[in-house]
C-alpha cells in the first residue's frame, strides 16, 4: 500500500467535541473571548454543556440563523448582545453599580408588602409588654454596671463589638417598630433582590429559542429543582438522562442563573428552580453518560479563587460571596472529573480534555470595560490552549485507547508548559536547529509513514536516551539525561546527513 494512502487512512475522522461553559456572572467576557478564538481557528462543537452565565453565552451564541450568520461572526454578535442588553456603560455604572437586567420585581414587592401590612399577626408586637421592656432595661444596666469600677476592678471601657451587640439585642430587637420593619424586609414573600424571568419582555424575546431546535449541536443547561431537591437538565434535544425535564426556553434559562438572594426563584409548571451551577458547574457526569462517544472535551471555567480580592465596599463583598463559592465548586468539579477519568477502572472514556485556564486579572463589575477586558483575556487564554492542543495533535478517543490506554489532558498547567517551551526554544536556538528543515530531513532519511502526521508534535517532545517521550514534573523539569527530540533525531547519521544537505553550513571563506 502506498505510504500516502496509508497515512490518509490513518488520519482521524471528524472528531466529536464538547465544550463546557461554567458560571461566573460579570466575567462573561471571558467566555466570549474564548469562543472568539475557537471560531477563528475553525474549532466547532457537537455538544454544549452549560450553566449560569455560561448558559446565557452559549445559548445566545447558538441562537442565530445558521444560514445567515457564520461561525466566525457569532462571537461579535454575542458580544453585542451582552454589551447593549446586559452590561452598563462605565460612566453610569460608577454611580449605579447594577447591570441593566437585575431590576427589582416591583409588582411582587407591592403585593408582598400589601399582604404583610394586612396580616393581623404582624401587629401583635405593638401590644406593650412591660416585662419585655423591663428585661431589656435590666440587661442594659447589667452590661454597663459590670464595667463600672469597684474596690477590686478598674473601670473597663466598652469595646465597639460590645456596644454594637447591645444596640442590636437590647435596643433594636425589643423595639416593636424596628421588629415590624425588619419582619417586613426579611419575611415578606420576596425571594430575591431582582427578577429577570419575564418571558414576554423585549429582552427575552430578543433570544431566538426556536432556532436552537434547528441547531445541529446538542445544547443543554442545568438548574436546581428546589421541590424535589435534585438537579434538572433542559436540552434542545430529548435526553436519556433521568434528570432531563424538557426543552430550553426563556424561563429555563432564567432558572439556571437564579442565584439565591440575588435573583428570585423561577416557577416552571409546579416546580420551583434556582441556579444549578453551585451544585454542578460543568455537568461532566451527564455529559459522558449522554455522549460517551465524545473524542474531546474543552473546559472553559471563568471564575477562579485567584480572582477574589479584598473588598472595598458592599458591591465587592457581595460579588466575592457569589464568586468564591462558584470558583471553589468549579475547581473541585474539574478535579473530581479528572480524577475519575484518570483512576476509574476499567477506563470508560479515553478522549482528550483541553483546559482553558482563566486569568486572574478581571473584576466582577457589570460594566463595558470589564466586558471588553474579559473578552481580550479570554481570547488570549484560549489561544494559549489551542497552541498547546496543536502541539499535542488531534487524536480520537480510540487512538488514545490504542496508543496509551487512557485519556489525554492538554494545557493542565500553562505556566509549566510555557517554561518547557521556553527551554526548548533556548536549546534549539543554541544548537542552531531549524525544526522545519529537520522534519524534511527525517522524512528524506526515513520512508514516510505515520511520521508525516506526528512529526510536528514530536518537535515539541523531550525524550530519553532510547527516544521514548518523557513528561516534565509539576515544576516543568525533565528527568536527568532527557533531551529535545530534535537534538536526539540529529544524532542519527542519515538524518544528520540529510539535514546538512538541506541546511548546509556556511562556507568557511565567508566566516
Amino acid at each position: 500500500m502506498p505510504a500516502e494512502k496509508k497515512a490518509a487512512e490513518e488520519k482521524p475522522d471528524k472528531l466529536r467535541r464538547a465544550i463546557t461553559l461554567g458560571g461566573g456572572g460579570p466575567a462573561a467576557g471571558l467566555h466570549i473571548g474564548v469562543l472568539d478564538a475557537l471560531a477563528a481557528k475553525g474549532i466547532t462543537f457537537d455538544v454544549w454543556a452549560l450553566s449560569c452565565i455560561g448558559a446565557w453565552v452559549g445559548i445566545v451564541y447558538n441562537q442565530f440563523d445558521q444560514e445567515k450568520v457564520k461561525n466566525k461572526e457569532r462571537p461579535e454578535k454575542t458580544y453585542q448582545f451582552f454589551r447593549d442588553g446586559v452590561f452598563r456603560d462605565d460612566e453610569s455604572y460608577e454611580h449605579f453599580p447594577i447591570n441593566t437586567v437585575f431590576g427589582p420585581d416591583w409588582g411582587n414587592i407591592k403585593k408582598s408588602l400589601s399582604k404583610f401590612i394586612r396580616e393581623p399577626s404582624n401587629y401583635e408586637d405593638f401590644a406593650w409588654d412591660p416585662y419585655k421592656t423591663l428585661a431589656a432595661f435590666q440587661d442594659s444596666m447589667s452590661i454597663f454596671l459590670d464595667h463600672m469600677p469597684d474596690k477590686e476592678n478598674k473601670f473597663r471601657k466598652l469595646d465597639k463589638g460590645d456596644i454594637n451587640k447591645w444596640i442590636l439585642n437590647q435596643v433594636m430587637a425589643p423595639n416593636p417598630f424596628v421588629r415590624y420593619l425588619t419582619s417586613m424586609m426579611y419575611l415578606s414573600n420576596v425571594t430575591g433582590l431582582s427578577r429577570i424571568n419575564y418571558p414576554d419582555s423585549d429582552f427575552m424575546k430578543s433570544i431566538n429559542f426556536e432556532e436552537l431546535k434547528k441547531c445541529e449541536s446538542t445544547i443543554f443547561h442545568n438548574a436546581w429543582n428546589l421541590d424535589d431537591q435534585k438537579l434538572a437538565l433542559f436540552c434542545n434535544r430529548l435526553m436519556k438522562d433521568p434528570d432531563y425535564v424538557g426543552g430550553i426556553n426563556a424561563s429555563t434559562l432564567c432558572a439556571c442563573s437564579a442565584l439565591p438572594f440575588i435573583e428570585e426563584t423561577v416557577q416552571i409548571g409546579r416546580k420551583t428552580y434556582c441556579e444549578g451551577a453551585l451544585v454542578d458547574t460543568v455537568n461532566f457526569e451527564s455529559l459522558l453518560q449522554e455522549h460517551g462517544d465524545l473524542d474531546e472535551i474543552w473546559i472553559s471555567r471563568i471564575v477562579d479563587t485567584k480572582q477574589v480580592r479584598k473588598p472595598k465596599d458592599l458591591h465587592d463583598a457581595l460579588a466575592n460571596l457569589c464568586q468564591l463559592f462558584a470558583a471553589t465548586v468549579g475547581e473541585d468539579d474539574v478535579r473530581l472529573f479528572k480524577y475519575h477519568v484518570k483512576c476509574d477502572e476499567p477506563r470508560k472514556w479515553t478522549g482528550t480534555v483541553v483546559e482553558i485556564h482563566v486569568p486572574a486579572h478581571i473584576n466582577f463589575k457589570w460594566n463595558h470595560s470589564n466586558l471588553d477586558h474579559g473578552r481580550a483575556l479570554g481570547k488570549a487564554a484560549a489561544e494559549e490552549a489551542i497552541a498547546a492542543y496543536k502541539r499535542a495533535g488531534e487524536k480520537t478517543a480510540k487512538q488514545n485507547k490504542d496508543e496509551i490506554g487512557k485519556a489525554r489532558f492538554i494545557n493542565e498547567n500553562p505556566a509549566k508548559d510555557r517554561k518547557v517551551q521556553a527551554r526548548l526554544k533556548e536549546i534549539l536556538e543554541r544548537e542552531g536547529i531549524n525544526k522545519d528543515v529537520l522534519m524534511q530531513a527525517i522524512l528524506k532519511a526515513k520512508p514516510p509513514r505515520l511520521d508525516q502526521q506526528i512529526l510536528p508534535q514530536k518537535m515539541h517532545w523531550w525524550v530519553d536516551a532510547k527516544g521514548q517521550q518523557v513528561e516534565p514534573n509539576d515544576k516543568g523539569e525533565f528527568p536527568d539525561g532527557s533531551i529535545p527530540y530534535a537534538v536526539f533525531a540529529l544524532r542519527n547519521p542519515k538524518v544528520k546527513e540529510a539535514y546538512g544537505d538541506l541546511h548546509p553550513a556556511p562556507d568557511l571563506n565567508l566566516l
